[in-house]
């Protein structure tokens, strides 16, 4: 039986660092995939396909340039399905590429197949052709990330009615558009589509959507939304679909309210790709979801040597942080001191428009009892906005008043995901409002909307006894 001393279950975000990480430490690993290429759920059906289908409507679309051409610019009129499937073709190549290439030089062996436990340490691979093969392993990581729910009661068929996976396995533009949950992956897609002008519509049976984001952040984001049409059913539950006469799906909700449209999404929830591992065998249980609960320091389960990271271990779910626990576990797995890990870590929404947020919110500030002052920058008042075009886009910055630290940065519109990391350099390092007004910033760029919240937080606060600040005006 030929033996590894680290066997990582699935080649998404976590695995592949935790995969390379151990490798550096001159382990000998062993990645198993259940695809024939590696890249995981992140790869194939998440993180980059969905991302890759939304630059490519923004392209396509004229989006971004329609501030100054009109609603009605397009670069191309009529936009199908196969003009997003061929992009996202070339994109997921890449990516397997760039994969496959990076376990190759950190000598990382890979296989294709099915992995199911025998016992704690032994791994049965089924291989897509051929025989079964047993594999022993001295620590494991179980990187398996998750997959769309799929209710028992929802007709699914892949093409009416449709989950995460089916949507960007054969993309199209339907006439019409209904999504089942307003969590991160129904927000996504719905904006992408409501970015095609797709008439659409969201079900949520929560009053509130993205509970962790600031509300202020959230009320803009909505207020956009509905500028462009898109339809929202907070609070109500959705009682079942039925297709008409004509094969289209009707969301039948539980107020009877009905939502006809070409295409259903439906996008509540997430289970752990975790059912077919056999995790009995070794000892561990999961959740109603699947998931499993690991030590949030140390990504070990309750057993000692297997660990576990990403989306399989629930919220918050991001490729940014599921890498970040996979290198974690490797090194905790050899005995490799690390750093504590900092405080904050951004959040990315890649709807249209981004969010992106770090820190406290304004409800966790008040919440806390900290006073504080809040910063606010439009991208329409910065030069680069103009020559952009951009109409909307914010930024919200708060600090404390004590000691003027920066609490936490909110970001909707264009560029966030890219913006907030300087932001995050400044809060975890204890950065205060001084370092925003007193350095330079690029110009044109968005990132001067850092300057003007933090000039219009300083407005707001009360004066101390202490140097003016350039640039202040009353």
């Amino acid at each position: 039986m030929q033996r590894f001393d680290l066997i990582v279950i699935g080649s998404g975000p976590a695995g592949r660092r935790a995969a390379v990480q151990a490798a550096k430490l001159g382990k000998s690993v062993l990645v198993i995939e259940n695809r024939l290429r590696v890249g995981g759920v992140s790869g194939h059906t998440g993180t980059i396909p969905s991302k890759t289908l939304r630059e490519t409507v923004l392209n396509l679309s004229g989006w971004r340039e329609r501030g100054f051409y009109g609603l009605a610019y397009r670069v191309k009129k009529d936009i199908e399905g196969r003009d997003l499937g061929a992009r996202l073709e070339k994109t997921l190549d890449y990516e397997c590429e760039v994969l496959e290439h990076q376990f190759a030089r950190n000598g990382v062996d890979t296989m294709a197949g099915a992995a199911r436990f025998v016992d704690g340490h032994v791994i049965e691979v089924t291989p897509p052709a051929g025989d079964p093969v047993r594999l022993k392993a001295d620590k494991i990581v179980i990187a398996v990330g998750t997959k769309p729910y799929r209710p028992l009661n929802i007709p699914f068929d892949d093409k009416a009615v449709v989950d995460s996976d089916s949507l960007v396995t054969e993309p199209r533009v339907p006439r019409s558009l209904t999504v089942i949950g307003a969590g991160v992956i129904g927000l996504e897609y719905a904006t992408i589509f409501s970015a095609l002008d797709v008439p659409v519509t969201i079900v949520e049976p929560r009053p509130n959507f993205l509970e962790f984001i600031d509300r202020e952040i959230i009320d803009e984001f909505v207020h956009e939304l509905r500028k462009r049409g898109v339809t929202f059913r907070l609070g109500c539950k959705l009682d079942r679909v039925e297709l008409d006469e004509a094969g289209w799906p009707i969301a039948i909700l539980d107020d009877q309210r009905r939502v006809r449209s070409e295409m259903l999404l439906y996008a509540a929830g997430r289970v752990g790709a975790t059912d077919s591992l056999g995790l009995e065998t070794c000892g561990l249980e999961v959740d109603n979801r699947g998931r499993l609960t690991v030590d949030p320091v140390t990504f070990q389960t309750a057993v000692p040597h297997i660990y576990a990271a990403g989306d399989v271990i629930g919220f918050p779910a991001l490729a940014s942080t599921s890498m970040e626990q996979g290198r974690i576990a490797a090194c905790h797995a050899f005995g490799t001191p690390l750093a504590p890990a900092p405080v904050f870590f951004p959040y990315g929404i890649y709807a249209v428009p981004e969010i992106s947020t770090v820190g406290l919110t304004e409800e966790e500030v008040r919440a806390r009892g900290i006073p504080y002052e809040v910063g606010i920058a439009r991208f329409r008042e910065t030069s680069r906005g103009h020559i952009m075009g951009l109409q909307s886009g914010m930024m919200k910055m708060l600090f404390g008043l004590a000691d003027k630290k920066l609490l936490g940065v909110h970001i909707v519109g264009e560029g966030a995901t890219e913006l907030i990391h300087i932001g995050q350099a400044v809060l975890n390092l204890g950065g205060t409002l001084d370092f925003f007004v007193q350095n330079t910033f690029n110009y044109p760029t968005l990132a001067e909307a850092y300057k003007i919240a933090a000039l219009d937080a300083w407005n707001r606060m009360p004066r101390l006894a202490e140097a003016p600040v350039a640039g202040v005006s009353g």
